[in-house]
């Protein structure tokens, strides 16, 4: 017999499945000894009140195993010998396309300008041992994207486009845990997510797929090259540069087929090179600001309304604000309980600052970006990449104000929100380290004014949050692209070329691994739609 059920349990009730097992047998009256397996299928906490519960539903398997899996795997066949799609990416967007495309049938050619999952790591390193950063292997560039190693957040609130389950499913189906399936904001954490990524990788390649590493697209090819790329163009291919991985040798390379653009938020190459092509494009809204950095200690007592903290059965306490200051949103980003805070930078005289945390989030320290919405009427000007220029202005001076380093520019909260100078800066978790500036004097007055209005608010909603025991890292501007690459909402191709289909943050369609992931499969859908219908 299997039975389903609504709880609401104390943290330690909900800890293991034997603590489960009993408190089923005893509210639902089933001898706990015929109670073979209880599956969870969804959860959350609820710390509103002074005592905490666990809200969970739950699988109760009575005198049986359960003979179905815990997650819903999908079958890929063999592509080999079948037509040809470009995927140009390996971030999320461009790795569900990869995979959507071989559930289709279709052979997916995997072009990533960064190194793999694991000889990324080492470059990421360097950034703090050299100070240094390889504008083609960061902690952007390279397979996974910029989700890699900042984080592996799964928590969207885009559920309309697509199927969020889906690609959970697919994610579990290559080695994360089933908790994803059933946790309110589902994490799988920086240090197990490579595994997961290498894993969908090695199922690209074992069906006949190919992923090309240190392969950075050029340009695109049209049917007409010579004339250029002009309304009613069709994309046939992709030039692309390739580096020997060994001897540093670079070389042109062909590509031939429609292409799935998922280049990612940061790809500044990509738009130039987009506006030059005449293939239009346009600027869009982000929001810019800082990492805010406290002790998880002290979030875990504000969050969960006790001196202990989390305890032993509850994990790293997660916060969301948000407001409304001059017209403008003002709110948390990207929260990360016991994370770190590290350097996003993607070439030199930039610092850019993002959040990570581990699978057991069990550091000393718990982070989020505190932005501030910019929208493109906020910036002079009508270049569609004038966006991404006061983003690199913005980067530029924080490199500045950091010594010409990775060295970060920092301030203690209290004393921003107060216009003082931290003459001393607390312990913190970014590794290349932090200087003290007056960030309250050199932010842009439209974001640093409005943070510190939003900081005071914050401060009102959740007492002790505003503190000098947190430290604001600047600067926070990758949170999504300033560009938007347009399409038709119908075919996903781009509205002018036939046989492009812009994709994911990159294109200005999704904002984290899920929703780029959802995406990635809509475009693989068209790409097939379009290969049937119209490419004969």
């Amino acid at each position: 017999m299997i039975q389903e059920f609504q709880l609401r349990v104390l943290p330690q009730q909900a800890a293991t499945e034997s603590f489960l097992k009993t408190y089923v047998a005893n509210e639902k009256g089933i001898d706990a000894r015929s109670i073979t397996h209880i599956r969870i299928l969804k959860r959350s906490i609820d710390a509103r009140q002074r005592t905490i519960f666990v809200n969970l539903k739950v699988r109760v398997y009575v005198n049986e195993q359960p003979t179905d899996e815990a997650y819903t795997p999908t079958v890929y066949q063999d592509v080999s010998d079948a037509r040809e799609v470009i995927v140009v990416g390996a971030g999320p967007g461009g790795l569900f396309a990869a995979l959507k495309l071989i559930e289709l049938g279709l052979k997916p050619l995997v072009l990533e300008r960064g190194k793999d999952v694991h000889e990324r790591k080492k470059d990421l390193s360097n950034i703090t041992k050299t100070q240094r950063v390889d504008p083609e292997s960061n902690y952007c560039f390279g397979e996974g994207g910029a989700g890699a190693y900042s984080d592996g957040k799964l928590y969207t609130r885009s559920k309309k486009r697509g199927s969020v389950e889906k690609i959970l499913n697919v994610f579990c189906q290559h080695g994360a845990s089933t908790s994803i399936l059933s946790d309110a904001h589902p994490h799988i954490g920086t240090d197990k997510l490579p595994r997961v990524i290498e894993n969908m990788r090695n199922t690209i390649l074992r069906c006949g797929g190919e992923v090309h590493f240190q392969t950075k697209m050029l340009r695109l090819i049209t049917s007409s090259p010579a004339s250029g790329i002009e309304e009613g163009r069709k994309i046939i291919g992709v030039e692309a540069v390739k580096t020997d991985p060994v001897t540093g040798e670079k070389r042109e390379v062909e590509f031939t087929g429609p292409v799935i653009l998922a280049t990612g938020h940061s790809a500044r190459d990509v738009y130039r090179y987009l506006q030059e092509a005449r293939i239009e494009i346009e600027a869009k809204g982000i929001a810019v600001g800082v990492r805010l950095e406290h002790p998880s200690m002290l979030i875990d007592q504000i969050q969960y309304h006790r001196k202990e903290g989390r305890g032993k059965y509850l994990p790293a306490a997660e916060y969301s604000f948000v407001t409304q200051v001059d017209g403008r949103g003002v709110y948390s980003f990207c929260m990360c309980p016991g994370g770190f805070v590290i350097p996003a930078a993607t070439d030199k005289e930039q610092i850019v600052v993002n959040g990570m945390s581990p699978s057991n989030r069990g550091t000393q320290w718990s982070n989020s970006g505190m932005v501030v919405e910019l929208r493109p009427e906020d910036i002079a000007g009508d270049s569609p990449l004038k966006v991404m220029h006061f983003q690199e202005e913005l980067e530029r001076n924080c490199w500045q104000q950091g010594n010409m380093r990775q060295t970060a520019p920092a301030q203690r909260m209290a004393d921003f929100v107060n216009n003082k100078l931290s003459y001393d800066l607390p312990k913190s978790s970014y590794a290349p380290g932090l200087i003290s500036s007056p960030l309250h004097f050199w932010l842009p007055s439209m974001i640093g004014s409005r943070l510190q209005q939003g900081f005071k608010k914050f401060g009102q909603m959740s007492h002790g949050f505003l503190t000098n025991e947190a430290v604001l890292i600047a600067t926070e501007t990758r949170t999504s692209s300033p560009v938007r690459i347009v399409r038709n909402p119908e075919t996903l191709q781009h509205l002018t070329v036939r046989g492009l289909f812009p994709c994911g943050e990159g294109a200005g369609y999704a904002g984290g691994i899920v929703s780029a992931g959802v995406d990635g499969e809509r475009c693989a859908e068209m790409a097939y739609s379009y290969l049937i219908d119209f490419a004969g």
